[in-house]
């Protein structure tokens, strides 16, 4: 049993940063939602309280039993974290004259305080709060402050409890990672046994246990999630996991052969079948993005749940799903959210296939599952690659989808890819991707008049593709690129670049 730091959410737009940056310094830990505290076993050595978009002034707003937790457990509250650890106490928080947005100066008041272990006297944190606190508790001590707030942080007297309004887990907390391991480390006492080459060894095991002769069917993607996944379970039963690697005909140019191949090479099982035409028939005619999406989703069930019953006596279905989607399913603070989301390498499986789910990744965010695949030796080409929607360049030709159009996108979308490679530029890039436009415009080539296709060329930086800001390629890079695709793509005669950002716009157009 690893030692286990729990996180409770409220809400905050942070919660799963605080969680990366946790299990960045080797400290196993699970979020859970405020209203949902699990049971304290002996694995947890310490506890983190969240930010929120709630106000604790608010009679609706968040207020947990933490009588099990405070003063028995090693405590952190963290902006809302903090301000519940005062109002629930004695102390008061009220609203703040000037709401503290953006970068801040904390000066050290105690700087002999554990929390501030190796820490400037000064530093730069980030503030997000609309509620100040302004008398804590009489056996609560302020440990810092900022030009604006007096009580910038306090702990309590005799307990390990610590009460801070900035966020350490955003980057532009300077020494935030450094406040966050003096908390697990020096205060907490985690050993920092959650690693790579621990997970794996562990997960092997318990593969083999909970499965044993059983026959496993999953698809594949050639996404790092499933891969890494499927890895993971070859290891520990070998060729009886059967893998699908499905051709809807709406993957990147030469994809569908090239990933068959390395998956080949890697020694998984895997059967590929190419339904090209099955996907393209089912399309004809359809321009609305969701029912795209929906033609998508029933052909992949159907060819999938046909190759599936080839495998006598299949028993479980593997999945690449990885903890922000377990997250997602029970969320803090209602909305949609709250909706389980379909299993994101299958499209959603119908009930009647009656198959037991393994899931060898929900516990890892997307940082780490790259981590494991390292330590897997999964080769750094598949482990690097951007992400890539489900329904393919289904998405990212707007209207009707159709042999040709696909054909067209898959050429302008490797001269941008290997352009982006070629220059240095691909691993900058979160995502990257080019869009077939519904439109037509003039052009001119070879002194004669055209009326032809417009694309758009899309990139994107992000961490988990919540948010998104586009990437400020060279202007260099996309005058060649654009020169490349019109003069070698027939039927292009005009590039753009989108540069919006998420949000207010998504990553994909449709």
């Amino acid at each position: 049993m690893h030692e286990k730091l729990l996180i409770l959410d409220f809400g905050s737009q942070y919660t799963q940063l605080i969680a990366r940056r946790v299990r960045e310094l080797n400290v196993y830990c699970e979020i859970h939602p405020w209203d949902k505290i699990p049971e304290i076993d002996i694995a947890v050595k310490g506890v983190i309280l969240s930010g929120s978009p709630f106000s604790t002034l608010d009679s609706r707003s968040p207020k947990p039993d933490l009588t099990m937790i405070k003063g028995v457990l090693p405590l952190l509250g963290v902006c809302y974290g903090a301000q519940l650890l005062v109002n629930q106490f004695g102390g008061q928080v009220l609203p703040s004259k000037i709401r503290e947005y953006g970068r801040a100066q904390v000066d050290l008041i105690k700087e002999d305080s554990r929390l501030f272990k190796n820490m400037s006297v000064q530093s730069q944190v980030w503030m997000s709060h609309g509620d100040t606190i302004v008398d804590v508790p009489t056996d609560y001590e302020v440990i810092c402050s900022t030009e604006d707030v007096r009580i910038a942080g306090f702990q309590i007297e005799n307990e390990l409890t610590y009460g801070i309004q900035f966020h350490p887990e955003v980057y532009h907390s300077t020494e935030g990672t450094q406040l966050i391991s003096n908390f697990l480390i020096d205060i907490c006492g985690f050993s920092q046994d959650w690693t790579p080459n621990s997970f794996v060894e562990e997960t092997i095991a318990i593969l083999k246990g909970q499965i044993g002769e059983d026959k496993v069917i999953m698809g594949l993607s050639g996404g790092v999630d499933s891969t890494v996944a499927a890895v993971l379970l070859h290891k520990a039963i070998g060729n009886n996991l059967h893998c699908i690697f499905v051709n809807n005909g709406l993957l990147r140019k030469n994809e569908y052969q090239s990933v068959l191949e390395s998956y080949e090479g890697m020694g998984l099982n895997i059967k590929g079948v190419d339904a090209s035409s099955l996907f393209y028939a089912e399309l004809d005619g359809k321009t609305d993005p969701e029912a795209k999406r929906k033609a998508i989703g029933k052909v992949f069930i159907d060819v999938f749940d046909a190759e599936s019953k080839k495998v006598e006596n299949a028993v479980w279905l593997g999945q690449g799903t990885i903890y922000p989607d377990v997250i997602e399913s029970v969320s803090a603070t209602g909305g949609p959210s709250q909706t389980i989301k379909s299993h994101h390498n299958v499209g959603g499986l119908p009930d009647y296939m009656k198959l037991q789910v393994v899931e060898p990744l929900r516990l890892l965010f997307k940082d780490e599952v790259r981590r494991i695949g390292n330590a897997l030796e999964i080769e750094p080409l598949i482990l690097g690659r951007h992400p890539f929607p489900g329904p393919g360049l289904g998405i990212r030709i707007l209207g009707e989808v159709t042999p040709e159009k696909v054909a067209i996108l898959q050429e302008v979308d490797a001269i941008f890819i290997d352009g982006l490679k070629e220059d240095g530029l691909y691993n900058e890039v979160w995502q990257a991707g080019a869009i077939f436009l519904p439109i037509q415009s003039v052009g001119v080539m070879g002194d004669e008049r055209t009326y032809e296709n417009a694309v758009a060329l899309r990139a994107v930086s992000s961490t988990d593709g919540m948010t998104a800001d586009w990437c400020h390629l060279p202007y260099e890079f996309l005058a060649k690129i654009s020169n490349r695709i019109i003069n070698q793509v027939k039927g292009i005669n005009r590039v753009t670049y989108d540069i919006s950002s998420k949000p207010p716009a998504t990553i994909e157009w449709e």
